[in-house]
């Protein structure tokens, strides 16, 4: 213990705990697009927040069964593609997982596993009483820094499987997963049909035309990464262990704070299973523009960062062991430092 705190003390003499350096260019607000896009991406970019934006009716397409009528009422916190924490906002999931056989049942015959709260017509379909235990509620997650998630290579993300038993979320059709709470999409095109489809029931090309969809994903893509304040904390971040699944940077690309991976974390994460992950596993979350959020955790349930670090468990408990055993100060300039991510 003597011997950690003199490290830690050392860093500090140095200065070697502050944040990455601040980047040169301007600073980026939520929902600015990306620095040194092309005039035609700048167009995409406008012309596809529009669309994000459009509110959709029975008329155009709404439902039979949706969450909510736009992309941008539930993503506009504290800019329009970012995350959102009221009531409306929050998804109800269910499956049933097979313990023994390890398989998953998404409950796709039953509505699921995303149980809408709206219907166009009469009442949408509650939860089968087989789900309740794998019952689960997520917030909406903000959009920025999407279109570099996209960007990953395959090679990147699989170089860190096994780092604290991480995995990559391996796809039906042998894909990596890379996009979703549970990693459960391959590339942001599919991530956002998939939202259409699923959150508001619009079927593309039937209900929006592809060009709208492609649209959209462009406006996802060229979403630019909010500027970090630059604080200090890094170097305990690095020393209790936060970057063996937050990783700053994939294959030198942008601070995604995200090595793509599903982790156990343990009984206090546990609600439903995705594909081939498993209820307790979930995609290591990118720290992109947290001091933005009201909530934390994937369904909101923790008020502090602090909160959501003690919360981990499973793959993470020698972390979070390791942030437990340093003093009052050095926990609170952690969190300092992940909070002006």
């Amino acid at each position: 213990m003597r011997h950690r705190h003199a490290l830690l003390a050392g860093l500090l003499a140095l200065g070697l705990a502050t944040a990455t350096p601040a980047s040169s260019q301007a600073p980026l607000a939520p929902g600015d697009p990306r620095p040194n896009l092309s005039r035609g991406q700048l167009d995409r970019f406008q012309r596809g927040k529009v669309v994000f934006q459009r509110v959709f009716t029975p008329e155009t397409g709404l439902g039979p069964l949706f969450n909510n009528t736009s992309c941008a009422v539930c993503h506009d916190q504290p800019a329009i593609g970012g995350s959102g924490f009221e009531d409306d906002d929050i998804e109800t999931h269910a499956s049933v997982f097979d313990q023994t056989a390890g398989t998953c049942d998404q409950l796709e015959a039953a509505g699921g596993p995303v149980f809408r709260h709206n219907a166009t017509t009469g009442n949408p379909p509650g939860l089968p009483p087989s789900a309740r235990l794998g019952m689960g509620h997520r917030t909406t997650p903000a959009l920025f820094g999407m279109g570099r998630i996209d960007e990953v290579p395959d090679a990147a993300i699989l170089a860190n499987e096994g780092q604290l038993g991480g995995r990559a979320h391996r796809l039906a059709d042998g894909r990596i997963g890379r996009f979703g709470r549970k990693a459960t999409d391959a590339t942001l095109a599919e991530f956002t049909q998939g939202a259409f489809a699923t959150e508001m029931g619009i079927d593309v090309p039937s209900e929006l035309v592809a060009n709208d969809l492609a649209l959209t994903v462009d406006f996802v893509r060229f979403l630019g990464l909010p500027t970090r304040l630059n604080r200090p904390g890094g170097a305990l971040f690095h020393l209790v262990g936060c970057d063996q699944c937050h990783t700053p940077s994939l294959s030198g690309g942008p601070p995604l704070y995200t090595d793509l991976l599903l982790h156990d974390l343990g009984p206090n994460f546990q609600d439903m299973c995705r594909g081939h992950a498993k209820p307790t596993e979930f995609r290591t979350a990118p720290l992109i523009g947290l001091r933005f959020l009201q909530r934390f955790l994937h369904d909101g349930r923790a008020a502090t960062v602090g909160q959501a670090v003690r919360l981990h468990g499973g793959q993470a408990s020698p972390v979070i062991r390791r942030f437990e055993d340093l003093k009052p100060d050095e926990q609170a300039l952690l969190i300092h430092f992940v909070k002006g991510l």
